[in-house]
């Protein structure tokens, strides 16, 4: 299976909505290759990123599961696609 290298920035506004994003990238375990948390309290919220590799089904999945998450916003970065 073909699998693409990605990073989704993750900024966390409603800290309500934590637990359940841990529960999904807890389901999605297998792809991700790290993940790095930082708290902004000077501004009250939290900046997630995540690195992942897996199916592009698999990275759509889950930032679509991110995104429908109350005041927590995301966008993926993906590798870019090399040409024959």
């Amino acid at each position: 299976m073909e699998t693409r290298i990605a990073v989704i920035g993750i900024v966390v506004e409603e800290e309500e909505s934590i637990e359940l994003l841990n529960d999904i990238l807890h389901d999605y375990r297998q792809i991700i290759i790290g993940r790095m948390g930082i708290p902004y309290p000077q501004k009250g919220v939290s900046i997630i990123s995540i690195a992942v590799d897996g199916a592009q089904t698999a990275i759509s999945a889950l930032t679509g599961k991110i995104g429908k998450l109350k005041g927590i916003s995301s966008k993926t970065a993906y590798q870019g696609v090399s040409g024959s």
